[in-house]
């Protein structure tokens, strides 16, 4: 298979690992790249909602307070399921159904108070089918009744719209990225690095006052996130491998 293909040249182990230390080198300066555009995210302007967007749910009609689920921050992703676009109501948008295939277990995301949603124009009962069918029923799925697809950007285009919320019920705008953006989403992270308060460990470049605790403290396993029990583990077991090397966590940890 290889023969009408330039591959590279086949090297020795030992100049392998030198090829793979110089590449290393840009890869980390391409992480804090990611660190620092996303520490500038923090720092976005917020803007508020001022319309009072209704959704239809699978128990009626909804705001978009509620589809923040009583957390603090609100992703939605414009899922084409919509019945002018090919293959409705059987099938949703290929590129949709590819990254909706990629969405992390949702119970990591609502750990950091953030709720994850998909909208579109499919009705709440092809919705419920197309979730059955593909195996996406953790993700919550609303069907978008007026015009806030448009007023997000997403009318005619997937994207993905970051919100919070304050105490008093107002709403804000506060990330979008569409296009080939939305390729790097679906982990935790890169949920969490579109948000207004990001990842919220103490590491991060944030504005003060935002929230924020140790790094690797609030992980759990997915099922756990709701035993006090694994809480207590996870801190006694970071206490023992910083005790052990200096760091919290099992390894030697670099950035």
């Amino acid at each position: 298979m290889f023969e009408n293909m330039e591959t590279p040249p086949v090297v020795s182990a030992g100049e392998w690992d030198a090829a793979r230390k110089d590449l290393l080198v840009r890869e980390k300066e391409v992480t804090r790249a990611r660190d620092a555009l996303a520490a500038e995210r923090r720092r976005m302007p917020w803007l508020k909602i001022e319309k009072d967007y209704e959704f239809d749910g699978p128990d009626g009609k909804v705001s978009l307070l509620d589809l923040f689920e009583g957390r603090r921050q609100l992703i939605i992703y414009r899922f084409f399921f919509d019945p002018d676009v090919t293959g409705h109501p059987d099938a949703g948008c290929p590129g949709c159904s590819f990254g909706a295939d990629q969405v992390a277990d949702l119970r990591h995301l609502n750990a950091r108070d953030t709720t994850f949603a998909h909208v579109s124009r499919g009705t709440q009962e092809n919705i419920r089918r197309l979730k059955e069918k593909m195996g996406w029923q953790q993700i919550p799925w609303y069907t978008v009744l007026d015009d806030f697809d448009k007023d997000m950007g997403v009318g005619e285009w997937h994207g993905t719209n970051a919100f919070i919320r304050d105490d008093e019920g107002n709403v804000y705008r506060t990330g979008f990225i569409d296009a080939r953006g939305d390729e790097h989403m679906g982990s935790t992270w890169a949920h969490l690095d579109l948000t207004a308060l990001g990842r919220q460990e103490a590491w991060e470049d944030s504005p003060a006052g935002y929230p924020q605790t140790p790094p690797y403290q609030w992980w759990r396993r997915h099922d756990e996130y709701d035993m006090e029990e694994a809480a207590k583990e996870m801190a006694e077991q970071i206490e023992r491998n910083r005790n052990a090397n200096g760091t919290g966590i099992p390894g030697k940890v670099v950035s």
